[in-house]
């Protein structure tokens, strides 16, 4: 690396997790071996969403690629704590030795929470760049979670239960087959990452063949481009089930899912990616044959059903050794499920250092019983 031993940013909340409005504080450090000559270096806070795909078309000669692409921008503001931007020069020599810059800015109002889909992010970011002349630029990076509050009690649906039920007939060879029939209820919509998730089904096979059944949580994203919307499904949770035999029916209760730790529903605030989660009852037919799915949506958001927290109270205080007021636990964050992701853009070369992987982090109330 040269003259340039280290240059990192740290932000003085080492879980990096801010609510929209919040101070967000910290220091960019430069650790230099021997002078360098410079610029600038400057902090760039940048809040952004982006939504990019592409599509081939065509064949043969024809064949041609189109990009799906757009973008948000929530806030860039930059700030010169180094060079040029401070006395108006055009280069500037730091000695040898440790530097430390400290900085301190305030998120806006109502930002959309972080979320890391793939095609498509909601990025908030603190980035640093040593401005060197005639050479490649050294640059920094910090990624930080925002969250966005989503009350459930806001929620006209959030307190209602729901309940799906669908049929559909199979073919064997010529003949058409007996239908198979399956329902799947909840006695609520809405739920926080922490919270048991109950749901009762049942099932009716009259067809001739063996069917699987299991129950899925899924990520429903529609992620929405200048010219084009793209929906993309992912499981973020099954649960399997005994098969159904030809004839025979079940009904599955008690089951439930603990909602794991996942970006609140709806993603508000951002126009370009919509996020809603499904509770899926799938049947699967042996042999060639579509799914039957039984789809009902529910809610994740941050803060509980008042209702929720007084079953839970009513829980606890039952409990022989319980005492006899009881609070409702305060959130704890956790790192999302669906994991990391590798956040260099096209913006960002082998002069980068900093977190280049990122898992954005959720609320999540450990008070599922």
């Amino acid at each position: 690396m040269g003259k340039l031993r280290s240059f990192q940013i740290y932000l003085d909340n080492p879980q990096g997790i801010f609510w929209s409005g919040q101070h967000v504080t910290g220091r960019a450090t430069v650790d230099l071996e021997a002078e360098m000559k410079m610029r600038e270096i400057r902090l760039e806070f940048l809040g952004k969403a982006r939504v990019h795909w592409s599509e081939s078309h065509g064949s043969g000669k024809n064949r041609r690629t189109v990009h799906y692409t757009a973008n948000e921008l929530y806030f860039n503001n930059v700030v010169s704590v180094f060079g040029k931007g401070l006395s108006g020069g055009d280069e500037y020599a730091l000695p040898p030795g440790q530097h430390t810059f400290p900085f301190s800015f305030v998120l806006p109002p109502s930002l959309p929470s972080s979320f890391e889909g793939g095609i498509g992010y909601v990025r908030y970011l603190v980035k640093g760049t040593i401005d060197r002349p005639w050479r490649f630029d050294d640059e920094t990076v910090r990624p930080f979670t925002v969250l966005s509050a989503l009350d459930l009690n806001q929620q006209p649906m959030a307190g209602n239960g729901a309940e799906a039920t669908d049929s559909k007939n199979l073919c064997c060879l010529c003949c058409k087959s007996g239908p198979i029939t399956g329902t799947i209820k909840i006695n609520r919509i809405g739920y926080v990452p922490g919270e048991s998730l109950y749901f009762e089904a049942s099932a009716q096979n009259l067809s001739s063949r063996n069917c699987g059944m299991s129950a899925n949580l899924e990520m429903v994203t529609t992620f929405h481009a200048t010219m084009k919307s793209r929906t993309t499904t992912q499981v973020i949770n099954t649960i399997p089930h005994r098969d159904i035999g030809p004839g025979d029916s079940d009904v599955w209760g008690g089951e439930r899912f603990i909602v794991p730790p996942v970006a609140p529903s709806f993603l508000s605030g951002c126009n370009i990616i919509d996020v809603r989660y499904i509770l899926k009852l799938v049947i699967d037919p042996s042999g060639p044959a579509f799914d039957l799915n039984v789809p009902v949506e529910v809610i994740i958001g941050t803060i509980p059903l008042q209702s929720a927290v007084q079953q839970y109270q009513q829980t606890l205080s039952s409990a022989p050794s319980a005492p006899p007021q009881v609070a409702m636990p305060a959130p704890s964050y956790n790192e999302s499920i669906l994991g990391p992701t590798n956040i260099r853009d096209e913006e960002q070369g082998e002069h980068t250092q900093g977190q280049l992987d990122f898992t954005p982090t959720y609320t999540y109330y450990n008070w599922s019983r």
